[in-house]
């Protein structure tokens, strides 16, 4: 069950992927929050300057790893604009952090970057739970959708626009 507290981070996810399309990356941002409702750490997308593993929750799981204790990691909620990317999912699952909140799920990305004629990512869109069984997920938030799917548009034109 999602709480307002709870929907105010995925409020805040979806700022940073704002954030990140402002800065030329694509509209993912994540927020980390420990288990007594403390932002820890918080990103979006920096892979602009060609590093494709520069996405929030990489960079979350790199951080919590070098900053949270297992205990902490594991009784932490990470909130994210997207359903992980397999990579993200597997270096969640590796360093033990808890819950994963998303607005959107892989399944709506897939949608919506073949409507925008948009070619998919390298790897492949998979359900967290496809890559790290166990990991508690909820999502996708459908009140969150528009905002977010407006921000793959703007992305997209963006990127056809440097070309």
């Amino acid at each position: 069950m999602i709480y307002e507290t709870e929907m105010k981070h995925l409020a805040r996810c979806v700022e940073l992927a704002s954030m990140a399309v402002d800065s030329g990356n694509p509209p993912f941002g994540s927020v980390l929050v420990d288990e007594t409702g403390a932002v820890r750490y918080e990103g979006h997308n920096e892979t602009a300057g060609g590093d494709e593993t520069r996405h929030p929750e990489f960079e979350i799981a790199r951080w919590a790893a070098a900053n949270m204790t297992p205990d902490e990691r594991a009784a932490s909620t990470v909130y994210t604009s997207g359903e992980h990317c397999p990579m993200c999912a597997a270096a969640h699952g590796w360093v033990g952090l808890g819950r994963i909140v998303y607005a959107s799920s892989s399944e709506q990305l897939s949608a919506w970057l073949d409507e925008l004629h948009v070619a998919p990512p390298p790897v492949a869109t998979l359900p967290i739970n496809q890559v790290v069984p166990g990991v508690p997920t909820e999502g996708p938030f459908p009140t969150l959708a528009d905002a977010l799917r407006e921000l793959h548009e703007r992305y997209a034109l963006a990127d056809r626009n440097k070309t």
